[in-house]
């Protein structure tokens, strides 16, 4: 029987789903980050899923989402989107610790997904955290710079009001440019990494992420199982049923 549990670690509200007749063993660990606006329960599926082959899952709620939701929506929410990734980036430690300080994981075997903003997260997350083992970016990019200043441009170009300084952006972009993961890829040290992302991808650019991947293979040539591109040629920004089997499969393999 696979069992859920809903409680709060150091104010960050979680989902936590393992196996109950192994709820008390050290397991290998999963931590999925949701997507932008959406809830940790939309993606239970995965949790359930990778529970079932022995996993511990994590699913966080982000900043200003969910239970965590303090009222922002539309434009409001759309500027809070880095302080959202960076403080999710922060919080991944905070839950990984507090799991390990209990001996409910095995620190050696620890893996990290994401939708969207979750893959983004994902991604920023292999810059700083050398215990994440094997890793899924379904959706995401890591181009942080080129994606903050993309964003700007298209909120100019929609006529959108820019809340905040010159000087407060050139700051947040240093930030950014420190959890770049296309600005350190050595930071990758040849750890399992798959990509999930449709073709027609009007949220976050399809290109950006394939133009990464193209960039690491070379990284990889001596182990080129543990790196992969999954392209869905109709899809959008929603993950298939494919997707969803193959992030599992991924952590089965790596992890």
């Amino acid at each position: 029987m696979i069992s859920i549990e809903n409680k709060i670690i150091k104010e960050i509200p979680i989902l936590h789903i393992a196996d109950h007749g192994k709820w008390g063993e050290e397991l290998p660990l999963i931590l999925f980050v949701h997507g932008f606006t959406s809830i940790y329960e939309k993606n239970l599926h995965y949790a359930y899923l990778l529970a079932k082959k022995g996993f511990r899952v994590i699913l966080p709620e982000a900043l200003y989402h969910g239970e965590r939701n303090e009222g922002l929506s539309g434009h409001n929410l759309n500027f809070r989107f880095w302080d959202i990734v960076l403080q999710t980036i922060e919080e991944l430690d905070i839950l990984k610790t507090s799991f390990e300080k209990e001996k409910l994981i095995d620190p050696s075997r620890i893996g990290l997904a994401g939708t969207s903003m979750g893959g983004i997260v994902t991604l920023g997350a292999l810059t700083k955290y050398p215990w994440i083992k094997a890793a899924v970016s379904l959706m995401g990019m890591p181009y942080y710079e080129k994606f903050a200043h993309w964003q700007l441009d298209e909120m100019q170009k929609n006529d959108l009001p820019i809340p905040i300084e010159k000087d407060e952006i050139t700051h947040l972009m240093g930030k950014l440019r420190e959890l770049d993961l296309s600005l350190q890829t050595n930071k990758l040290q040849n750890r399992p990494l798959l990509f999930w992302h449709g073709k027609k991808d009007p949220v976050v650019p399809f290109n950006y992420t394939y133009h990464f991947y193209e960039s690491i293979q070379s990284l990889y040539h001596h182990e080129p199982e543990k790196l992969k591109f999954i392209i869905d040629e109709k899809s959008g920004h929603n993950v298939s049923n494919e997707g969803v089997v193959q992030t599992v499969k991924w952590f089965e393999q790596f992890v």
